[in-house]
């Protein structure tokens, strides 16, 4: 059994001080009734935390398996990746399974299902790049009926009953397919791209089988849509950016509709055209033809406000954007919407122009804060490479100034980068910027000045340095990013609305990697691959710092959870995640060396239950799971699992029992922990 999480460094929090934090939030600000997991992040705020607390540090580690859901009986284990989360409302849960996201109610307290519904087969869904990504469904009531909503891999939205799985009645319109419902249903893609130009020039009709022609793009669907307020709003997705070679797509904009009668209502470009808010971000016509910026990860909202809050990706083609100069607005952007009308509130773009694959995975987390005797109500979007930014949810004000701060611009033929990318002045990141000399490893004099003689070979910078590209005449090997990486569809930010203390993974990575030709990496028979204008560039062999005698060249810890209380922007904690590799303990040079605070280099994820933080250590880490004090991060236990912990953790009281549901892969399952009966 792993003992992970020995050691607590850096602690400056006190008991004392914690009692000083806001308390008392309750259940129907964040939609959420006691015992309950009502969305793909618990509640409408996206903080994967419950209150819940029978499971505690007393008994923690009599926890139990209750039950086991099979996910691979819904499709091929080797072509599925489980990743939704489960929700758990009104004595049902709930989730998604298989490349064809089957959506699965089931008994809460034996894994019993109750009902199932799978959608037809269509050409939209052979074509869909994210058939294995389905991250859970989405809930509300109508008229006291329970409904739940869930987008499929082939672009519908389908409306069920919560208790009988039938589709709604006189919602939506009849889909021309067969084995499609009368009602219930909702055809996405028309909405979508009615008033685009290039759909507008293309002389054929629309095909529901087959859905957006290839020449133009393809969109699909990743996360849940989210209820608000009668309104279901849908975000979507796209092939990943890294396997782009074209550079025509389809924008990811964001589409709203009627809860209750599944009508169309409004729709935000996330590309601006002409006269909206934005478009002079792109500096030629690219914003008329190249798309993505989607909405992949989950939403949150501010139901008494009408806000949902959006977190977007970068444009078409991860890597390169020398086809559309400018910030590219609203790429990885967090968003916040009128959720009645689609107009926009506010927003804040995180990265300009990204060219490093930064999309926002994390769900943007609802809370409200106390900073320096002022209450505010707050959202916080935790990011790819390691920052923190804290908004004032309303107005869109920064808690803490953020400054535009210059960075490495490309040396790529015909590529443009921004002067500046955004930092905030706190909290501060969760690994430092760049590898300076004091960070480098000093185990031995001989390990140190082998460690000096390569970052010499490099350009070494912190998360902006851009990429080089094959054969560039630069003088060093290679330009090395080096940052906090970790938070991801794996591992997902935690929040506590109780005491405002934020928990993010991270590890600490110095990755490379260049540009190659397009023309060189187009696949024109891989039916994935949409538009028809190679690009100039695209992602090419990734690298990174070459190892010192089988070490990382920079000092450990490899990988740490990090706990910030928000109200004052300042990291209170970390623990290491995971034990050192074997690799590393046993190493000739750390012979004798405390290894006990490195890390594993993996990420971990987690939940707040109650007066505990859980915690897994990672797809490749052992099969456990971890509990810590949520305050101080003082180790309470482990418990053993049936395979290795993965993205899904939830939890719900049900029948008068806590239970723990952890997604656990190889092949992909729920396991349900409860206490002994």
């Amino acid at each position: 059994m792993s003992s992970l999480f020995r050691g607590i460094s850096g602690l400056s929090l006190t008991l004392t001080l914690l009692l000083l934090l806001p308390v008392g939030i309750s259940s129907q600000e964040r939609q959420n009734p006691y015992g309950e997991w009502r969305y793909q992040s618990a509640d409408a705020w996206g903080t994967r935390y419950s209150p819940v607390n029978q499971i505690d540090a007393s008994n923690f580690e009599d926890l139990e398996v209750a039950w086991t859901f099979q996910s691979d009986n819904y499709g091929p284990a080797q072509d599925y990746q489980f990743k939704s989360t489960p929700t758990y409302v009104d004595g049902v849960l709930y989730t998604v399974a298989g490349t064809r996201r089957t959506v699965v109610a089931m008994d809460p307290g034996t894994g019993e299902i109750l009902w199932t519904y799978r959608e037809p087969h269509t050409t939209r869904w052979d074509r869909s790049m994210r058939q294995n990504y389905g991250k859970g469904v989405a809930y509300d009531e109508i008229d006291g009926r329970g409904v739940i909503y869930y987008t499929s891999p082939a672009f519908f939205l389908h409306a069920l009953d919560a208790k009988t799985g039938r589709h709604l009645e006189n919602f939506g319109s009849p889909v021309p397919l067969p084995g499609f419902p009368e009602s219930g249903v909702v055809d996405l893609l028309p909405d979508l791209i009615a008033d685009w130009g290039p759909w507008l020039e293309w002389d054929e009709p629309y095909d529901p089988d087959y859905g957006i022609p290839r020449e133009l793009g393809f969109i699909t669907s990743s996360s849940p849509p989210i209820a608000v307020n009668g309104v279901v709003v849908v975000g979507n997705s796209a092939e990943q950016g890294y396997n782009q070679t074209r550079v025509e797509n389809v924008p990811g904009d964001i589409l709203g509709y009627d809860a209750r009668t599944g009508e169309y209502m409004w729709k935000f470009n996330v590309i601006p055209r002409p006269g909206e808010f934005g478009h002079e971000t792109w500096e030629n016509d690219a914003w008329q033809w190249t798309g993505d910026i989607s909405s992949w990860a989950p939403m949150s909202a501010d139901y008494e406000r009408g806000i949902v809050y959006i977190p977007t990706n970068p444009p078409t083609i991860d890597y390169f954007g020398g086809f559309s100069p400018g910030d590219n607005l609203f790429g990885t952007t967090v968003i916040a919407l009128d959720v009645q009308t689609g107009e926009r509130e506010w927003h804040f773009q995180v990265v300009h122009s990204d060219q490093w694959n930064y999309d926002l995975p994390n769900v943007p987390m609802v809370v409200d804060l106390e900073v320096d005797g002022r209450e505010i109500p707050s959202v916080i979007q935790t990011t790819k490479h390691g920052l923190q930014f804290a908004f004032n949810r309303e107005t869109g004000e920064p808690i803490w100034p953020i400054e535009e701060v210059p960075v490495a611009q490309t040396v790529v033929p015909g590529n443009w980068t921004s002067a500046t990318q955004p930092v905030p002045t706190r909290p501060e990141p969760t690994e430092s910027f760049g590898l300076p000399e004091e960070d480098l490893i000093d185990f031995t004099p001989e390990l140190r000045e082998q460690a000096m003689e390569l970052i010499g070979d490099y350009r070494i910078g912190g998360p902006f340095m851009p990429r080089l590209y094959e054969d560039h005449n630069t003088g060093v090997e290679d330009n090395i990013r080096c940052y906090g990486v970790g938070l991801n569809i794996p591992s997902p930010a935690t929040i506590d609305p109780t005491t405002g203390i934020l928990y993010v993974p991270s590890t600490k990575t110095c990755s490379g990697g260049s540009l190659a030709p397009g023309a060189l990496s187009d696949e024109p028979d891989n039916p994935a691959t949409t538009g028809t204008t190679l690009s100039q560039w695209v992602a090419g062999p990734g690298g990174g710092l070459p190892r010192v005698e089988g070490l990382r060249a920079w000092k450990p810890p490899y990988s740490r959870l990090n706990a910030y209380d928000m109200n004052t922007g300042e990291r209170i904690w970390w623990i290491p995640i995971g034990d050192a590799p074997e690799d590393v303990v046993n190493h000739p040079a750390l012979q004798g060396v405390n290894t006990s605070e490195f890390g594993s280099g993996q990420s971990s994820i987690q939940i707040v239950a109650g007066d505990l933080l859980l915690a897994t250590e990672g797809s490749n880490g052992p099969p456990v799971l971890n509990a810590f004090h949520k305050l101080t991060g003082e180790f309470v236990g482990e418990v053993e699992l049936p395979g290795n912990g993965q993205y899904g953790m939830m939890t719900y009281l049900h029948g008068g029992e806590q239970y723990v549901v952890v997604q656990v892969q190889r092949p992909g399952r729920l396991v349900a922990l409860k206490l002994p009966g």
